[in-house]
């Protein structure tokens, strides 16, 4: 087979890779209304025809970077979770890393503000959002926090609110990356991995002095 055949299969086979990443990149730059899917195929170098041909909208063109930026993480996750060997605080603070590494840390942190403020125009979006993003992240956390409560190290806690305490401090760093933080001056840049390591120990600790009776 001529060698030029070859490049085109190669071609053929990442293209849908490289329209997902034209669509993250423009999504979290001009949000979903706004972009529009010529500007997609023009980014990955393909006509809208082409688009259409993997993803026959632009909301399904959206699911599908939900899915390959996030979603997909969850299983893998669960899995690791199973056999991990640690305490139920250093399972949190792994959990709170991790997502910052895999997700807070890529341009796919700005997918959460984008659907946080588009989500009242797009119910549809909003629900996928829901059952692919946020059931599985709030299931994964209550997991670590009734671990923590069944062993012992936490309290007796309400799991489903608590997750939230949880969810907060990453849904703050993801607003603030993608708003204030990307115009901050020096002295006002939130480091993210300090942030995290001083929010986890909040959380397992409080801010009461151990010597201090309230």
């Amino acid at each position: 087979m001529p060698e030029t055949v070859h490049k085109r299969e190669r071609r053929k086979e990442a293209r849908p890779g490289e329209l997902l990443d034209a669509a993250l990149t423009l999504f979290v730059e001009k949000g979903f209304a706004a972009t529009r899917v010529e500007e997609v195929a023009s980014h990955a170098g393909v006509s809208k025809g082409t688009l259409f041909l993997y993803f026959p909208t632009k909301e399904d063109l959206f699911k599908a970077v939900i899915r390959e930026n996030i979603a997909h993480l969850f299983p893998t996750w669960n899995e690791e979770f199973k056999t991990f060997t640690g305490t139920s605080a250093e399972m949190l603070r792994y959990a709170m890393q991790a997502w910052w590494h895999k997700i807070g840390n890529t341009p796919a942190s700005g997918i959460a503000k984008l659907v946080m403020s588009e989500a009242s125009n797009f119910p549809d979006i909003a629900a996928f959002y829901q059952q692919e993003v946020i059931r599985p992240g709030n299931a994964l956390i209550r997991q670590i926090l009734e671990r923590g409560v069944a062993s012992g190290e936490f309290r007796p806690i309400d799991p489903d609110q608590a997750v939230y305490t949880v969810i907060a401090p990453m849904i703050f760093l993801m607003m603030w990356k993608h708003s204030m933080g990307a115009c901050a001056t020096c002295v006002d840049i939130v480091d993210p991995e300090t942030f995290i390591h001083l929010q986890v120990d909040v959380l397992l600790h409080g801010m009461t002095s151990p010597t201090h009776t309230p």
